[in-house]
């Protein structure tokens, strides 16, 4: 089957698409066959060798982490699936769903949407993070205000629709060129964070951090009572941005709660429930040939993202 692959640690353009054998189905697998995947900041990370000591060095290496599709094959130990259904999901902590097919547990994965198409699906699957940073660990309730970092990515543009939702009253920062952009999602208001510092923003009782930065700065802006999430850390400083996080976890009223995400089947359940309502809609950004995926890590390393780069694989 194709698949991306590369055979050392570089830049995109190491990216190449060349052929891996189909999956084995283990028992109590289901074999999903891709048609879309989008691309995240773990891959480019990964891809880069900047977390080698995860992926290691058994070249070549794979990329690709969620993955939207139609299940090709069922084990006979696997109930409740059959072929043809559409899916989507995520491999968890590991890399390879670039690929024309993946094999899966049913718990990494749900029913994808009925009202969007395979393609769009890609977009979302980061959806499941913004759900459990806004919903699970900072409780957000209606009439809270909610401040987002990032939010014209993957997920800042999911947690804005779903803070909406909530009934949260909800400032965006961005790039300029993404301010109407994220107006649109529901963002109450939008700020550029060229331009605009903490010290201009005023008080919030949840922030949400996709940018992994400033944690500082940005954790004074909590109201009393008020709760931080951030899902990302600088990884250019990375020991002292982990040490700040893991300590801010455990000491002072404005706490920061830090989490990686690896959704299960609920979780993606939940995510299909939100799109199929209308309460939260896919932003494709750019769809790229799975042939040409260095373009898409390329584009999502330039910056300026407005949702997601996805990669088309059929």
């Amino acid at each position: 089957m194709r698949a991306a692959l590369y055979d050392r640690y570089g830049p995109p353009e190491v990216l190449r698409e060349g052929r891996v054998p189909v999956p084995e189905l283990q028992q109590g697998e289901v074999l999903v066959r891709v048609h879309a995947l989008s691309v995240n900041g773990g891959e480019l990370y990964g891809r880069a060798g900047r977390v080698r000591l995860v992926t290691g060095s058994r070249f070549p290496l794979r990329t690709g982490m969620d993955f939207t599709g139609e299940i090709a094959r069922v084990d006979s130990a696997v109930k409740g699936l059959h072929e043809g259904d559409r899916v989507w999901g995520i491999l968890g902590r590991t890399f390879g769903s670039a690929a024309e097919y993946v094999a899966v547990r049913p718990r990494q994965l749900s029913y994808a949407p009925a009202n969007i198409s395979l393609v769009e699906a890609a977009s979302l699957p980061a959806g499941t993070t913004a759900i459990t940073a806004l919903e699970t660990k900072a409780r957000l309730k209606a009439g809270e205000r909610l401040l987002v970092r990032g939010a014209s990515g993957g997920i800042g543009s999911v947690a804005v629709q779903l803070g909406k939702t909530l009934g949260a009253r909800v400032t965006a920062l961005a790039g300029g060129k993404n301010l109407d952009f994220v107006r649109e999602l529901g963002a109450d208001e939008a700020f550029d964070y060229r331009t605009t510092g903490p010290e201009d923003l005023g008080r919030f009782d949840v922030v949400l951090d996709t940018v992994g930065t400033e944690h500082r700065a940005f954790r004074k802006l909590l109201a009393p009572g008020g709760r931080m999430v951030s899902i990302a850390f600088d990884i250019d400083h990375l020991a002292a941005s982990l040490s700040y996080l893991l300590a801010s976890t455990a000491h002072g009223p404005r706490r920061v709660r830090f989490f990686s995400g690896n959704p299960k089947h609920d979780l993606f359940a939940k995510l299909t429930a939100y799109v199929e309502s209308g309460a939260i809609r896919p932003v494709v950004d750019t769809v790229h040939p799975l042939s040409d995926i260095a373009a898409a890590h390329r584009a999502l390393e330039a910056g300026g993202v407005r949702g997601k780069h996805v990669v088309r694989v059929v």
